[in-house]
């Protein structure tokens, strides 16, 4: 496996366990059957936002935000902008072609994060054994970019991502419609049917779905070295995180901030440029 191959399968896997609310020397426990929060209410997305505002919170963002040099600690200054957003994930259960199964289901709330620079950060906010914390602090604004873009080319869609490939769409009705490049190569520039795409992830995950030899074998993040690498840059952590563990085989994705306990390690993902309508 190639380092950049490696970076993406250890980032997959502490995003993975982050989202169950674990500590990262946690990670060889098993990836939940059921996303936190199941539903993105009023009452779940005040939760969030309460989380994201939260004094350690906002410390946090502050070394995420100086962590290069970009800004200094104390002028970082990261506040929040607007209300938490659902982001949704290819559903292991669509991919399995259970009856009746939406092609993504919720996977958690995010909210969006400012330095006085511009820097900008998602994070991402889930309800977890100890309540609702933020679980992830990822680079850039992928989350609220691709809602908007999904929201313009189909109104009414599902946005989701793809995590294994890193590829975002928008779904409604009988179509699939690409968002970024990583979907264009996957479904052509026009989209495809959702009885299509349902062939295709089935295809390419469907052996390695939870319960599956492959996922029993500790395979990190559930996909192949070709995919691994077109994953996120690793860029200095604010604090070493303890990152070993076993692989989790249906893992929410690179590019994220881990937050656990005192470790916090950080992952860049590279910047995704939108597809044309």
């Amino acid at each position: 496996m190639t380092q950049r191959a490696a970076t993406a399968a250890a980032a997959a896997v502490l995003a993975a366990t982050a989202l169950l609310g674990l500590a990262p020397q946690a990670a060889a426990a098993p990836a939940s059957p059921v996303p936190q929060p199941q539903s993105a209410t009023a009452e779940n997305k005040a939760a969030a936002a309460q989380a994201a505002t939260a004094p350690d919170t906002l410390a946090t963002l502050s070394r995420f935000f100086a962590r290069e040099g970009k800004v200094s600690l104390t002028a970082a200054r990261p506040r929040i902008e607007g209300e938490a957003i659902p982001v949704n994930h290819l559903s292991p259960e669509f991919v399995a072609g259970r009856a009746g199964a939406p092609v993504a289901r919720l996977e958690f709330l995010a909210g969006k994060a400012v330095s006085s620079d511009g820097q900008q950060a998602a994070l991402w906010i889930a309800r977890t054994e100890a309540g609702w914390q933020v679980v992830n602090i990822a680079t850039g604004d992928d989350e609220f970019r691709y809602a908007q873009l999904g929201a313009a080319k189909l109104p009414g869609g599902t946005v989701f991502r793809e995590p294994q490939i890193d590829a975002w769409y928008v779904a409604g009705g009988s179509r699939v419609l690409p968002l970024d490049e990583d979907a264009v190569r996957a479904v052509g520039a026009g989209g495809t049917t959702l009885g299509a795409y349902r062939t295709r992830v089935a295809e390419a995950y469907g052996d390695k779905l939870p319960g599956s030899a492959y996922a029993e074998g500790g395979v990190a993040g559930g996909y192949a070295e070709a995919e691994a690498e077109a994953e996120a840059e690793a860029v200095p952590a604010v604090v070493a995180a303890d990152a070993e563990g076993a692989g989790v085989p249906w893992a929410a994705g690179a590019g994220a901030l881990v937050l656990g306990g005192l470790g916090v390690a950080a992952v860049r993902r590279s910047r995704r440029v939108g597809a044309r309508a």
